[in-house]
């Protein structure tokens, strides 16, 4: 059985040019959203402008890092700090202000500054001794292990500090705090300090 119609066909204009404006061109269109879009034989690459904060690997290879993982502390000691004043003679040395403490990382309290994620870290110090002959040892712990120490021991000089800085790799809740592991720290006050920095994650 053949059938046919002599009802005229219509279009409506605007509904076919959004149709048009819809779909694109052929071979405009991806296969799937993870694929590069290809126009006219170049590669036009689309950026997610709301990423998440941690590293995400897409499908080019690429990865997309949050712009807000600032990580930035920097801490001074103000009042006499001597071993006797350390808690459960851990001899942590404590500061007792805070210059800057960008991401909240840095608890006062406890003087420990706490990774939020696995990255490499700037740390530096200078821990003053004064009015005193003995000579201090000043370590940079990482979860109770020493990566770098400084000392000061001069005995004719009324003023002295034990400086040092360096780079560690940190993972995600690793502490790093300053240990007295020799010494006292009488009158070293305001002119004592602590920094570090995320350099940038992993």
């Amino acid at each position: 059985m053949h059938l046919s119609s002599s009802l005229p066909v219509t279009f409506d204009l605007s509904v076919l040019l959004g149709l048009l404006l819809f779909w694109g061109p052929p071979g405009s269109r991806a296969q799937n959203d993870t694929e590069p879009i290809v126009l006219e034989g170049k590669c036009l690459v689309v950026c997610d402008s709301t990423p998440s904060s941690e590293p995400t690997n897409s499908a080019l290879g690429m990865s997309v890092r949050s712009g807000t993982g600032r990580v930035a502390f920097s801490a001074t000691r103000q009042t006499n700090h001597e071993p006797t004043d350390m808690s459960n003679r851990t001899m942590i040395i404590y500061f007792d202000h805070i210059l800057v403490n960008v991401g909240n990382q840095f608890d006062q309290e406890s003087s420990v500054f706490l990774a939020p994620r696995r990255g490499v870290y700037s740390f530096n110090f200078h821990v003053v001794k004064a009015y005193n002959r003995q000579t201090i040892q000043v370590s940079l712990m990482l979860n109770g292990w020493p990566m770098i120490s400084a000392f000061a021991g001069d005995q004719d000089v009324t003023r002295e500090a034990a400086t040092n800085a360096g780079l560690v790799i940190m993972e995600r809740g690793d502490k790093a705090y300053l240990k007295l592991e020799r010494g006292n720290l009488m009158g070293g006050w305001k002119y004592s300090t602590f920094s570090g920095f995320l350099v940038f994650p992993l």
